[in-house]
């Protein structure tokens, strides 16, 4: 058993040993937790608490709360038993400490949350590539970026970019058509005057997914910025000045090849496939560094609010030049609208819990029921 699902246990088992405590856990959610029969439950406990249950005023607190829900929750999932439900309540060492067991349940949901967008940006990164789109992946990307932030604000923290301490995922291997084009951009370039000048706006060396093909634009960029002539022989001296043929970047005759690839064909074209692909590459790259970010619970749930959107940095960037490349201005950016299920100050101090001490209280009596012939065996894994 998992130390989430522990604390899902122990957060069910403190309120069904004292109803009171959901007072203190407004800012959680049923969908909060992993076990789908555990979200159900703590939906239940939340219905009967809104019904004015009989349980909220007596003490010591009646069996009729863990049967009634049960029998709440038993109309929405199967597999529930009064038998778990009391298992629940012998996992709690202690119903007071609720709010505390509730934030290691949000903490797993945050880390949860994040996976299933980082993962569904991924999707529609691949579907867009197949269709040669980048709708659908900046969309996720601005659903994600949405979700990062409601979910710092339930946390309690700012959502700030921060950068991890590890280094950015490798990018996936480039297809061979991508690295075509850019082939044959090259060429547009070096071989039509004037070519440059409808790319350099907005097209970076970094777009290209053969990083060659990236020096080599940086090179034709530079003779560009100096105002002078581009053909294949200042091209192959500028790369030398680079140090791009003495590193093993590329040969001379490699360069040949390349500036002999084609001279007819639009370089406004040729540049807006590269950089179409560019950002499909950087929304891939993006969506597996925040998965790996995700999956590695030892972080904090600020600090993986902050380092994923650290990540969504470089696709910010690329969805600002591809917007330029269309003429289409960016989106004005206006602060978010407040959710109108956003939690209240109070109940994000209650979430944090940050081991602030509470007045001290008597123990909630536990729960009254019948002797019963044998003690409760422990749930099987149906239960969960």
């Amino acid at each position: 058993m998992t130390p989430l699902v522990t604390a899902e246990q122990a957060v069910l088992g403190a309120v069904l040993l004292d109803p009171d405590q959901l007072s203190y856990l407004d800012w959680l959610a049923p969908d909060h937790f992993s076990r789908p029969v555990h979200r159900a439950l703590f939906a239940a406990l939340r219905t009967l608490r809104d019904d004015g249950h009989p349980a909220l005023t007596e003490k010591p607190v009646p069996l009729s709360w863990v049967t009634d829900a049960v029998a709440e929750a038993d109309l929405h999932i199967r597999g529930l038993t009064s038998a778990y439900a009391h298992t629940l309540i012998q996992s709690c060492p202690r119903p007071a400490h609720a709010p505390v067991y509730g934030r290691m349940v949000l903490e797993g949901a945050i880390h949860r949350t994040i996976t299933e967008h980082a993962v569904r940006l991924h999707q529609a990164v691949r579907a867009d590539a197949l269709r040669g789109d980048v709708e659908g992946a900046l969309h996720h990307a601005d659903v994600l970026t949405g979700v990062l932030s409601d979910l710092a604000r339930r946390w309690g923290a700012e959502p700030l970019p921060v950068a991890p301490a590890t280094g950015p995922v490798a990018p996936p291997v480039r297809a061979d058509r991508v690295v075509e084009d850019e082939r044959f951009l090259l060429a547009v370039l070096v071989e039509q005057s004037n070519a440059v000048d409808e790319v350099v706006g907005w097209l970076w060396p970094g777009d290209f997914a053969d990083p060659a093909h990236g020096q080599l634009y940086r090179c034709l960029g530079a003779l560009h910025h100096r105002g002078e002539p581009i053909d294949r022989i200042t091209l192959l001296w500028e790369a030398q000045r680079r140090g791009l043929l003495a590193d093993g970047t590329l040969s001379g005759d490699q360069l040949t090849a390349l500036c002999d690839g084609g001279s007819s064909g639009s370089a406004e074209w040729l540049g807006e496939q590269v950089m179409r692909s560019s950002v499909t590459r950087t929304a891939a790259t993006s969506a597996r560094a925040i998965r790996a970010l995700a999956e590695n619970e030892t972080l904090a749930p600020g600090q993986l609010i902050n380092h994923a959107l650290h990540a969504l940095g470089p696709l910010d960037d690329v969805r600002t030049r591809w917007q330029s490349a269309n003429g289409r201005p960016p989106p004005a950016q206006t602060p978010p609208t407040p959710s109108p299920n956003r939690p209240a100050p109070a109940q994000v101090h209650a979430a944090l819990a940050r081991s602030t001490p509470r007045s001290a209280s008597p123990s909630p009596a536990r729960i009254s029921r019948a002797p019963s012939p044998a003690p409760v065996r422990p749930p099987s894994r149906s239960h969960g």
